[in-house]
């Protein structure tokens, strides 16, 4: 569980979040999951995601924003965008990309 020091922290990487944008990891490491929530709906008080943008990107400083994507999608779910970036994530972290 995350301490009040680190923030929020999904599958051992950490979760910023900026308006409708979801950064998951760290600028420190070589690869970042970048989630933009597209669409919502209302179900009583509270916004559900009903489409979510998922990229991987590159971390590094001297490349133009296009040039930094390696991956990229669109999910139904908040869920099923952490899931596929979670995978990505780890796998570009590994190596295996």
């Amino acid at each position: 569980m995350a301490t009040k020091n680190e923030g929020l922290v999904y599958k051992d990487h950490p979760l910023r979040r900026v308006d409708n944008m979801i950064y998951y990891g760290s600028m420190a490491d070589k690869y970042i999951a970048v989630l933009q929530v597209l669409e919502s709906r209302k179900e009583k008080d509270i916004s559900i995601a009903t489409k979510v943008s998922v990229q991987l990107q590159l971390t590094a400083a001297n490349l133009k924003s296009r040039d930094r994507i390696v991956k990229k999608g669109e999910r139904e779910s908040l869920y099923a965008a952490m899931d596929v970036a979670s995978i990505w994530l780890e796998r570009a972290q590994s190596g295996k990309i």
